[in-house]
């Protein structure tokens, strides 16, 4: 589409550390929820495309994994994801939390972003949490690492600064066409939201029970002709003790998994779902090209 006088668009993306709030963050930039959030790190997996459009501009977001060292070759994907992100931006989001130093975790993302020579927003995330001096602290020991393109403070969680830090990306970005249509929010398809909603609530009511190392396929999905959706899943684990976990005694954790997911694919689809859910075992499958492949997670540059 044409851009119009004064409209301007581009492509953002959102890094910093695991669990630091981008996903937060993003569902309340574009105003509902797309990416899963939970307290558990490395809850974004693979690259989420959202869209937010006003009468000044065009936002097209780019979330990503958290950046850390790779354990595995699931690790090695999400790094190569966050960082392959960066060549194709016009600006990025760099979340913090309100410390008063500089880690060691963002230090490392520091480099990466001084080498991609892209414009910075630093933001500090989680302010409602923080002592008051805390957000300035952190405007100071950041702010000798790179010249910023705006610094802003938000709570993604509670949606504070949101509006204001939505208006200062607008400011950065080029004068340009509109990409996409208004009613456009994800380039997901229903079915990857699907197999999302339903990680993010194992992933939350699992808590610290089993390790980081499931995911979720979507098996089939279909609309009856009443408009009933009728979905298949299935939830992949890595050890046979783990199967236990989910399915819990008598069925009860897989029953509390499956009604909580159920709800939101409703709120998704707008009509009544059947949804089915099944355990499977997939001995360390997050070091396993192949398995990582039909999950959805793809290595590139020859790694497929």
């Amino acid at each position: 589409m044409e851009g119009k006088n004064g409209f301007h668009s581009g492509f953002v993306t959102l890094i910093g550390r695991p669990n630091v709030g981008k996903s937060t963050l993003m569902n309340h930039l574009i105003g509902q929820k797309i990416a899963i959030t939970s307290a558990k790190p490395q809850t974004t997996r693979n690259r989420i495309q959202t869209v937010y459009t006003d009468e000044q501009g065009q936002i097209i977001f780019l979330d990503t994994p958290g950046i850390l060292k790779a354990r595995h070759k699931l690790d090695e994907y999400m790094l190569e994801t966050a960082e392959e992100t960066l060549a194709e931006v016009d600006a990025v989001l760099w979340l913090v939390e309100p410390a008063s130093y500089v880690g060691e975790g963002d230090q490392y993302i520091a480099k990466i972003l001084a080498a991609a020579k892209k414009p910075v927003i630093l933001v500090i995330n989680k302010i409602d949490q923080a002592d008051k001096e805390k957000p300035e602290e952190a405007k100071n020991a950041f702010s000798g690492l790179m010249d910023f393109a705006g610094i802003a403070e938000v709570s993604a969680l509670r949606g504070i600064g949101v509006d204001a830090l939505r208006r200062k990306i607008m400011s950065v970005l080029p004068v340009g066409p509109q990409f996409f249509d208004e009613e456009t929010v994800t380039n997901q398809s229903m079915r990857e939201i699907a197999a999302e909603i339903v990680r993010e609530k194992a992933l939350r009511l699992l808590k610290e029970e089993v390790p980081h190392g499931i995911a979720v396929v979507i098996d089939s999905m279909k609309q009856r002709g009443n408009g009933l959706w009728d979905i298949d899943a299935s939830i992949v684990c890595e050890k046979d003790s783990h199967k236990g976990i989910v399915i819990g005694k008598g069925g009860a954790m897989l029953k509390r998994i499956g009604s909580q997911a159920r709800k939101d694919i409703e709120d998704m689809v707008q009509d009544q779902v059947n949804l089915q859910l099944h355990v499977k075992v997939r001995k360390d499958w997050r070091d396993s090209e192949l398995y990582m492949k039909n999950f959805g997670y793809e290595m590139k540059n020859g790694k497929k």
